[in-house]
Parts: C-alpha cells; structure tokens; sequence
C-alpha cells in the first residue's frame, strides 16, 4: 500500500558479530526522526552472546567459539551459519509501539511464517522467544535506545545444533532446541527470509524495499563496551 511506511531491507550474507554489533549500534545513535527504519538479515560466524543479564555459568563449555558480552536483553544464546538473525532497526515512537508490543509482534512474524510450512508454533509467558512443543526455536533479544529498537531475533533453519548443548540456552538448564529444517521446512534460508520479511512487514505495517547487501560503516561509530 501507498501510505505504508517503507522498511530497507539489507540482507548481508554470512558476517562477524563484532562488526554488525557496532553499525547497529551507530545507526541507532546517529538516526533521527526522518531516519526510514531498517531490516538487517544475516548469518553470523559461530559465538555465544551474552546479554545484559547474563551468568557466565550458563556457558557450560565454550571451547573454541568465542563468548561476548552484550547489550542486549536476555541470556545466553548461539549464533552460527544456517541460522537466520534478523536485527530489526525501528523507530518504536514513530510506530506507536512500547516493548513488549514489539516482542509480541516479533514473535507471531516468526509463529506465522512456520506456519507457512504447517509446524505449530507458540510463544510462552515470561519466555520470550518462540516455541515448537518443548523445543526452542527461535530466540529474541532486544534493546531499545532514545525510542528505537535494536538487536532482534535468531531463528533456527538449517544448522549445526551441537554448540547449544555447551551453553544453558537463554538461561534454562536442558532446554531442548530445535530447527525449521528437521520439522519438515525448507533448509534454504533464502526461502525462509521472503517469508519472514513479509510477516515483520505486516506485524509493523511497513512495506519491504530492498537496500544494498553491504553493511554500513559508522561514520563514528561509539566504541564497544569491554565487559
């Protein structure tokens, strides 16, 4: 539709976190009022993150896979080749939404694309993230700065699964982890983005335009935080 409100989509391929963490970070803190809202679509080299309520003893066993501290919500999670991260950069005030709208809406984007491929998903109070029966699926952490959001969601298509078993994933001991592509969808993440992008579009009521597939050098970017 005309009066919708456009979204730049950057789908950047497979990429380092550290990097992607500090454009994020510098688009958030450079945008303005004018500043048209943007997707970011990726894979990301294997590392644990650990967000801002994070325990260390929720990594079990590292071993080669670096652990870094972040400024996000949430606990400790995987991120690695065959998994969809999705970092929604949105002006919340402009859209009307408070935080935990937006938590809401990110989840039933994802509850409706595994729809797509008929796999029953569903969201559990006080757990955010999404869920096929016990079995995690897609994990959410965000932070919001001066209105806009930053940081999204991983949501599990076609990867190796093994690096989960050496952390306690979001926090919770034994928490069965699962992927789109044993339950019957397609391994292609590709695929799985094209439905995802038109879902988050129609949870926020914006309308997809494809931006260039390079991630943006911060001009200034602030520094990252040691922890």
């Amino acid at each position: 539709m005309s009066n919708q409100r456009p979204l730049q989509v950057r789908r950047l391929g497979r990429q380092p976190y550290l990097p992607v963490w500090q454009a994020m970070r510098a688009f958030t803190d450079d945008r303005d009022a004018a500043t048209t809202d943007e997707l970011w679509l990726l894979q990301h080299d294997p590392v644990f993150t650990l967000g801002q309520a994070g325990k260390r003893e929720h990594v079990l066993a590292a071993g080669e896979i670096p652990v870094i501290a972040v400024d996000r919500g949430g606990q400790v999670t995987y991120h690695g080749p065959g998994q969809i991260v999705a970092y929604p950069l949105l002006d919340l005030r402009r859209l009307g939404l408070g935080v935990r709208e937006l938590v809401q809406r990110i989840e039933q984007a994802i509850i409706d694309t595994l729809d797509v491929w008929n796999v029953v998903a569903v969201r559990r109070e006080g757990a955010p993230g999404v869920y096929v029966g016990a079995a995690k699926i897609a994990a959410l952490g965000l932070r919001v700065r001066r209105g806009c959001s930053f940081h999204g969601l991983a949501f599990n298509v076609a990867m190796d699964l093994e690096p989960f078993r050496r952390i306690n994933p979001c926090g919770y001991r034994g928490l069965a982890v699962t992927q789109l592509g044993d339950l019957g969808g397609p391994s292609r993440l590709a695929d799985v983005e094209d439905v995802l992008i038109g879902q988050l579009c129609r949870q926020f009521g914006l309308r997809a335009e494809a931006a260039s597939p390079i991630l943006p050098v911060p001009a200034a970017a602030a520094p990252i935080p040691v922890p």
